[in-house]
């Protein structure tokens, strides 16, 4: 790049300097100093005092926040344009680091020298407080991680009555699959006490087989024939003298037993009967216990697996995903809002969409922003359906609900920071902004709104290749 001073003809192209003619504009031109940034330069750093008005007059920058160690790309500056006047007029530091993507050229302009002009230049001055409200605006929704940190503890409130349920059907499960055991354990130990021989035992082995059998291929029994099964059972039961003969009644029913079975036994067990049907009680218990705890267990394994693939935990910012695994992750995350509505979910999915690479656990803060307004438009009932598609070269995701839909007047400031249609202390007004941000500024995308009483509809265009 040219070494050479800043010109007249260079500064007319910066739209900070509309307005000023020749002469104004030579002020500009005799305290500006040529300044050149390699690919990956640091022309400006967060957190610090501005080094001046910065004029980019070649090349891309990079604005960048840093935080915890990384940063994160937030906007793209290309020449011609101006950075640093808001911070030098406000007196602020800067809000981000402005690093060089490309070979730039730069001007630049001292801050004593940019102050005295600009206040000097009414034109330069109302061009920059003009941008102060939208830049302020744009920042806020950057940082917003309250939003985020709000709807990921409601999240994990709702993901912890989830995982408690299965958890504490585990819990349960174990113990009682404990005494079980013990009850199963102690069984040889009573048939040899009682003098049980070696042929009876081998009789009641196949009468437990049995009973084992009937219960993997029994179906569950209506409410009332369940009661009129158990109440023979507990009388014959207590026709043997069995103690706490409710205890073996359920099970044994549930196995479709019969007298005649109960009747074998006592022939078989004598003064061991209330042992051997303790035992094949157990048995049939044990079995019931150890599905309950795949089932549960398997539940949680589901949730935590929806949590991790949500967050996309032990993967990089940038990853390879299926928009449809996102968007079922989020509605698995999302579960505990629909459990206890009439909401029916439908699914439009082009599986023949291609992957994207994309920053996945914020596309799925998209879903998430967009999933949980319309639930909440639709409150106890209504339909929800999401649809995938191409459309030239973008993919398509539309999430549509059939609820009253947004008036015109609110539509038209539905993605503005701050704004919300909810009671006070419901909602902050920065998730659809923030969902909007992420969407065009992270993903060369776009995020619109269709509103009609009965479909209203948010569509999500990502281009499959992005910069």
């Amino acid at each position: 790049m040219s070494d050479a001073p800043i010109t007249l003809e260079e500064l007319r192209t910066v739209d900070l300097f509309d307005g000023l003619n020749d002469e104004e504009l030579a002020q500009w031109v005799a305290v500006a100093r040529p300044r050149h940034f390699a690919p990956g330069g640091i022309i400006a750093e967060q957190g610090e005092e501005p080094r001046g008005l910065q004029l980019l007059l070649e090349g891309e920058a990079q604005a960048l926040i840093l935080t915890g160690g990384r940063s994160e790309p937030v906007g793209r500056h290309t020449a011609p344009t101006w950075m640093g006047a808001i911070a030098l007029l406000t007196g602020h530091s800067l809000g981000v680091r402005m690093q060089a993507e490309t070979a730039c050229r730069l001007a630049i302009v001292a801050p004593e020298d940019f102050r005295r002009l600009a206040f000097a230049q009414q034109a330069v001055n109302q061009r920059v407080m003009q941008q102060v409200g939208p830049v302020t605006s744009r920042v806020t929704a950057i940082e917003q991680n309250r939003e985020r940190l709000a709807s990921l503890g409601t999240m994990a409130a709702g993901l912890a009555h989830e995982l408690n349920n299965p958890a504490a059907a585990a819990r349960r499960a174990a113990a009682q699959l404990t005494e079980a055991l013990d009850v199963i354990g102690s069984a040889l130990a009573s048939f040899v006490e009682a003098g049980v021989e070696r042929a009876e035992a081998e009789q009641l082995l196949g009468l437990q087989q049995q009973a084992i059998a009937q219960a993997a291929k029994a179906t569950a029994l209506d409410t009332l024939d369940a009661s009129d099964a158990e109440e023979e059972l507990l009388e014959r039961l207590e026709a043997l003298n069995i103690e706490e003969p409710w205890q073996l009644a359920e099970p044994l029913a549930a196995a479709g037993v019969d007298q005649q079975w109960l009747d074998r036994v006592a022939a078989l067990a004598g003064p061991a009967t209330a042992a051997a049907l303790r035992w094949v009680a157990a048995t049939l218990t044990a079995g019931r216990l150890a599905a309950e705890l795949q089932e549960s267990t398997e539940r949680m394994s589901s949730l935590v697996g929806a949590v991790k693939s949500y967050a996309y935990m032990d993967r990089g910012g940038l990853v390879e995903v299926d928009l449809h695994e996102g968007l079922e992750t989020t509605l698995t995350v999302l579960g505990y809002k629909l459990k206890h509505t009439r909401i029916a979910l439908v699914r439009n999915y082009d599986r023949t969409l291609p992957k994207l690479t994309v920053r996945g656990s914020e596309l799925n803060q998209v879903w998430t922003n967009l999933l949980d307004n319309a639930i909440d438009a639709l409150g106890e009932q209504g339909t929800i359906t999401i649809k995938t598609h191409a459309d030239g070269n973008c993919a398509v995701v539309e999430i549509t609900d059939d609820g009253p839909g947004i008036a015109e007047d609110v539509a038209g400031r539905i993605f503005d920071p701050f704004f919300t249609t909810k009671d006070v202390g419901d909602g902050t007004g920065l998730g659809l902004a923030t969902a909007r941000r992420i969407v065009v500024d992270r993903h060369d995308g776009s995020l619109t709104l269709d509103a009609a009483p009965g479909a209203t509809t948010f569509r999500v265009r990502l281009p499959f290749t992005q910069a």
